[in-house]
C-alpha cells in the first residue's frame, strides 16, 4: 500500500479582480478515479492566489471528514492543481515572501500530517476543468445573488 494512491483532489482558486471576489473548486476522487465529492465555495473578496491555498485546504478537510480521521492517517492523497506557483511552493522549489500566502502555507502544511502522505502536483488548466468548473460556478452563483436588487 505504501505506493498507492488512495484519493486524487483537483483544485482550483479563482479571482476575478486581483483581487475581486473569489472562490475555490474541488473534485475529490477515489483511487478509481471515479469522483465522490465536487464542489465550489465562494470566499468573498481575495487575490488568486490566496484562492488557489485555500481550495486544497478545504479539499483536505473535506476528505478527512468524510473518511474519519483514524482512516486518513493510512491514506495516501494526490492534490492536483493548476497553479504552478502554488505547487512549487508546497514542494519546496520556490520561497514564500508574502506573509498572507505564508499563513494559508502554514494551514495547509499542518493538514498534511493527518494523511500518511500528500503530494503536489501541477497540471495544465485543460486537465483541471472540473474544479475550475465547480470555481465558477460558485462566482457566477454569487454574482447573481449578489446581483438581484442592484
Amino acid at each position: 500500500m505504501q505506493n498507492k494512491t488512495d484519493y486524487i483532489i483537483y483544485t482550483d482558486g479563482g479571482s476575478r479582480g486581483n483581487p475581486g471576489p473569489s472562490a475555490l473548486g474541488v473534485v475529490i476522487k477515489n483511487s478509481s478515479g471515479e469522483t465522490i465529492e465536487g464542489y465550489g465555495e465562494y470566499l468573498g473578496e481575495g487575490t488568486n492566489n490566496e484562492a488557489e491555498y485555500k481550495a486544497p485546504i478545504s479539499g483536505l478537510k473535506k476528505l478527512r471528514s468524510m473518511i474519519g480521521k483514524k482512516k486518513a492517517k493510512t491514506a495516501s492523497v494526490a492534490m492536483i492543481g493548476d497553479s504552478e506557483l502554488m505547487v512549487k511552493q508546497l514542494n519546496g522549489k520556490y520561497k514564500i515572501t508574502d506573509s498572507r500566502m505564508q499563513q494559508l502555507f502554514l494551514e495547509l502544511w499542518n493538514l498534511k500530517v493527518d494523511f500518511r502522505e500528500v503530494t503536489f502536483q501541477a497540471v495544465s488548466r485543460a486537465e483541471n476543468k472540473e474544479a475550475d468548473f465547480f470555481v465558477n460556478q460558485a462566482l457566477d452563483a454569487e454574482n447573481r445573488n449578489g446581483s438581484l436588487f442592484t
